[in-house]
């Protein structure tokens, strides 16, 4: 657990005190297969991130930050568990049908129970990936107070997804029934975040922020779309499932015929995210007092109508997702 002890050690990095009293909040924001060059903090050049970039200099930033691993669940359970790929008991992504991956076991100490050990309240928003529904790796009994979000990787493929998990309740998305696209699964997961942060703006808290953006199905209400529609020429499309076919809202990825204009605009409105969380903590007079960490899971995805040879996504770094080598592990990570 050595590595996320020295998490909870920032406050000393900034000046801060840990007392009884005084507590720091916790807000672990991860990014789903975001590249090193993926932020304009980082040298992205085609659009820009200035809620995050704000970040970094408010804060301090990270150029040699790595992930647990290549892939999903084994880099979540290297950041959950604190322990090394070697060590973490998730090596893979793993599937348990019909929904959601292999369970870290019980008896796994993760940091949700280490902060919860020490008083916090805690709760998980986004995708987890480590234990299906109700199984002993389920959020809720891996120290997660509340979790709302998508259980499985799988499912959480898809943007528009027939279903969330509230806790333990299947909440089925009505808006998003048959060939209808209404209720944007990261705004809803969003929302849910920023309640917490306001319900109990009065305990000291830790939230994991595990969005699914800017994972490879790009996919986003047209309104976030338009602002770059026609601006990043030449356009690559790509041709997915649609109502009706295998896999639809199963995992397979939609369609998208303006893939590059949809990746900006993703990464765009994850930014806008990451700012409303920033205003939030400052409208409640908590700013000062919590610790914002933003990072990604792993390198840069090829799929899915992804184009990260056009965005320079890993930067200078060899490699993409699934890839050991540099761009495959090395993450932008900033701490405010």
């Amino acid at each position: 657990m050595d590595q996320l002890k020295k998490i909870l050690l920032l406050p000393f990095l900034f000046g801060g005190v840990i007392g009884a009293q005084n507590k720091p909040n916790i807000v672990y924001i991860l990014a789903d297969d975001l590249g090193y060059g993926d932020l304009s903090c980082y040298g992205q050049k085609r659009f820009q991130t200035p809620n995050i970039d704000r970040m970094a200099r408010e804060g301090m930033i990270f150029t040699q930050h790595y992930a647990g691993c290549t892939v999903c669940a084994p880099s979540r359970s290297s950041l959950m568990t604190g322990q090394t790929t070697g060590h973490t008991p998730i090596r893979g992504n793993k599937e348990w049908k019909p929904e959601g991956q292999w369970p870290i076991p019980a008896e796994t100490f993760t940091i949700a129970e280490m902060v919860k050990e020490a008083g916090y309240v805690t709760g998980g928003f986004g995708k987890w990936g480590l234990g299906y529904p109700g199984s002993e790796g389920d959020a809720n009994r891996q120290g997660f107070d509340e979790f709302y979000g998508y259980n499985c990787q799988r499912m959480a493929h898809n943007y528009y997804p027939s279903h969330l998990w509230d806790n333990q309740k299947k909440v089925v998305l009505e808006g998003n029934r048959g060939d209808k696209f209404e209720e944007y699964a990261p705004e809803l997961i969003h929302q849910r975040a920023l309640q917490f942060i306001e319900k109990n703006k009065n305990k000291p808290f830790y939230v994991f922020y595990p969005t699914t953006i800017p994972h490879a199905e790009l996919l986003l209400p047209q309104k976030n779309l338009k602002e770059f529609q026609g601006k990043l020429l030449p356009e690559k499309s790509f041709k997915g499932a649609k109502p009706g076919d295998k896999g639809f809202r199963d995992g397979a990825y939609g369609t998208q015929p303006e893939s590059h204009a949809a990746f900006a605009a993703m990464v765009t409105l994850l930014d806008k995210q990451v700012g409303e969380v920033l205003d939030k903590l400052k409208e409640l007079g908590l700013d000062d007092r919590t610790i914002v960490i933003f990072s990604s899971d792993n390198g840069p995805h090829q799929e899915g109508g992804a184009d990260p040879y056009y965005f320079d996504s890993n930067g200078s770094l060899k490699g993409y997702k699934r890839d050991l080598y540099e761009g495959g592990i090395r993450e932008p990570m900033i701490a405010r």
